[in-house]
């Protein structure tokens, strides 16, 4: 009798183990960069959540923030980085649990081209300004900045931010809206207005994903700072860490997306 209720417990645990290991989870990160651009800088992720978790992680990525919000809002994606309000929204929608955090904080910069100076948001209402399309953070808390549906800049989409400060350079735009980080590295920048400071990006596991292969991602990026491998991870995704976060820090920015259709 004890031989075949063990036997029998084998079998469950190998068949268990069975249908983790045929599982495939897919990845994707928010488009602030061109697809091509997206897998050079992300697969070394991708790759690490593999061997981390003996489950195939696959890297999938969108065009831009319009084709990603309307597919991400279906839940579609296992496994997801990025910015605040799509994290805050997922979690009250979707049931998404945030794993982990970038480290640091993240606020958004209204700049012009220093040789047109302007000092406030009211004197680029009719004027050219380079953004991410909606519903990126930059678009999402430019609207903030304008929120007269009658007085607005003349919005100009481009891919990604370099494109924005590209666009200023040339003066083929008035302003641009750009991650306040980025400023500082082009001289030819003027700063007009900063926004609230917010959570930096965090990835967040579908209900779809089993406990054990979330709880073994999370502790696995928590812990690159320690380790050989995960060191090299972090210089390849030029970050100095992940954090633990939880569903609390993200609990309020949902709020940006008001508006935006399918809210």
């Amino acid at each position: 009798m004890h031989l075949i209720r063990y036997t029998t417990l084998a079998i469950l645990l190998l068949a268990s183990a069975s249908i983790h290991a045929l599982e495939e989870y897919t990845l994707i990160v928010q488009p602030i960069q061109s697809p091509k651009k997206t897998i050079e800088s992300y697969q070394p992720l991708a790759d690490y959540l593999s061997n981390v978790t003996g489950q195939t992680i696959k890297l999938v990525t969108a065009r831009n923030f319009v084709s990603y919000w309307q597919t991400m809002r279906k839940g579609k994606y296992d496994l997801i980085l990025d910015a605040a309000h799509f994290t805050s929204w997922r979690i009250k929608k979707l049931k998404y649990k945030p794993l982990v955090k970038i480290t640091s904080v993240v606020s958004f910069t209204l700049v012009t081209h220093v040789d047109n100076p302007v000092l406030g948001p009211d004197e680029l209402i009719g004027r050219r300004l380079a953004v991410m399309a909606s519903p990126s953070m930059g678009f999402v808390r430019l609207a903030e900045l304008f929120p007269n549906d009658l007085r607005q800049p003349v919005i100009i989409n481009v891919n990604n931010s370099q494109d924005a400060v590209e666009k200023i350079r040339t003066k083929k735009a008035d302003a641009a809206i750009v991650p306040s980080r980025m400023v500082g590295g082009f001289d030819f920048l003027g700063t007009v207005e900063q926004t609230d400071q917010v959570p930096h990006m965090a990835l967040s596991a579908s209900p779809k994903v089993p406990a054990d292969i979330s709880n073994t991602i999370r502790k696995a990026l928590i812990d690159a700072k320690n380790t050989p491998e995960g060191r090299v991870l972090l210089e390849k995704l030029v970050l100095e860490s992940f954090d633990p976060t939880s569903s609390k820090a993200y609990g309020k920015y949902d709020r940006l997306l008001k508006g935006v259709y399918g809210y």
